[in-house]
């Protein structure tokens, strides 16, 4: 089975190419937005996309060595993400779909980064740390579904990092070489600052913490590389701990983290050191495919096709808000739902 993956949720247009025989993957290509000036512009994004959708595809069928006729189905990022975005991908999969009379998969950005680090790591029932731009749960599959555990209660880790480099005046470019500009900031710090750390049982806020930093910023009473590394060590250790604590409450012997934050070596090492006191099996999905890809969209179009997934293009809405939690898993309706 052949599967075409398109992804457009935000920044990246990805097209994608897999197979369900190794090497599964068979193309991978990436056409990615970068504003000049503050965060993402859905309008200029989605016009950047419309440029660039049909050189990805073919770009992508090119590396593959496939033609359109040699596909099994067309799966395409539906949500969640930003809905200008989202058009692009749905309305060029929607029009591939129907023109060659292929089966469209609509498939969740989340679930696709779930299923590429479970598929890169073999790894069976983890615990889902989902740390990205507009996304920050903890999950665990049961009972049909991944169930969310604990979240973020107002902006994201990614959005966190981002809107504070901004605002400090040291990005855009946010992430360098695989290290996010706050990473690299707090380098040079020395001294740490307290700062609101914000915990309820399983969930995690950064709206306060990002208040307190910019006003001590503002205010010239901490040195720059201070208040990166003092935001940075209490943001981290906040996921660290729902991570563990949603581990002692469902009882995974693996923890899978994905998302374009998992990048960060810093976060990894302190996910490392609570895996080991843990017990547990770690993994850590790499930049190349923690970032969002066509490839993840083709994997998980893929498993959902074999399970019999799919709609027919005009039934292809685009989704902005759909939720992990909102999505049946029916490869994994049989395993058993807590544990390993």
């Amino acid at each position: 089975m052949i599967i075409l993956g398109i992804e457009s949720s935000a920044h990246t247009f990805g097209v994608g190419v897999v197979r369900d025989e190794p090497p599964h993957i068979l193309a991978d290509v990436r056409f990615v937005y970068k504003p000049k000036t503050g965060g993402i512009h859905p309008k200029e994004a989605s016009q950047y996309f419309m440029s660039n959708a049909p050189e990805a595809v073919k770009e992508a069928l090119s590396k593959a060595g496939v033609k359109v006729r040699d596909l099994d189905g067309i799966a395409v990022a539906l949500g969640p993400g930003m809905g200008p975005c989202l058009r692009v991908g749905a309305t060029l999969a929607r029009a591939m779909a129907s023109y060659y009379g292929k089966p469209l998969i609509p498939v969740n950005h989340a679930l696709a980064h779930v299923e590429i680090g479970k598929m890169l790591f073999s790894f069976k029932n983890p615990l889902i740390v989902y740390l990205s731009g507009g996304n920050t749960l903890i999950a665990s599959f049961s009972e049909g579904r991944y169930r969310i555990f604990g979240e973020t209660l107002d902006i994201s880790l990614g959005n966190f990092l981002d809107t504070l480099a901004r605002e400090l005046g040291i990005a855009p470019p946010y992430v360098v070489s695989g290290l996010h500009q706050i990473d690299r900031c707090a380098q040079n710090g020395k001294n740490f600052i307290e700062l609101p750390y914000v915990v309820k049982g399983q969930d995690v806020s950064f709206s306060g913490l990002l208040t307190a930093a910019l006003k001590l910023y503002k205010s010239s009473r901490a040195e720059l590389s201070d208040i990166c590394y003092s935001a940075r060590e209490i943001a981290y250790s906040a996921i660290i701990e729902v991570s563990e604590r949603a581990l002692a409450h469902t009882g995974n012997k693996e923890v899978l983290v994905v998302g374009g934050v998992a990048s960060s070596p810093v976060l990894r090492s302190k996910f490392e050191v609570m895996s080991r006191l843990r017990g547990v099996e770690l993994g850590i999905v790499p930049p190349q495919y923690a970032v969002d890809n066509g490839v993840m969209i083709a994997w998980t179009g893929l498993l959902l096709l074999k399970h019999g997934v799919h709609v027919r293009p005009e039934e292809a809405y685009v989704r902005q808000r759909w939720k992990l939690d909102q999505v049946d898993v029916p490869w994994l309706a049989r395993t058993n739902s807590s544990g390993s």
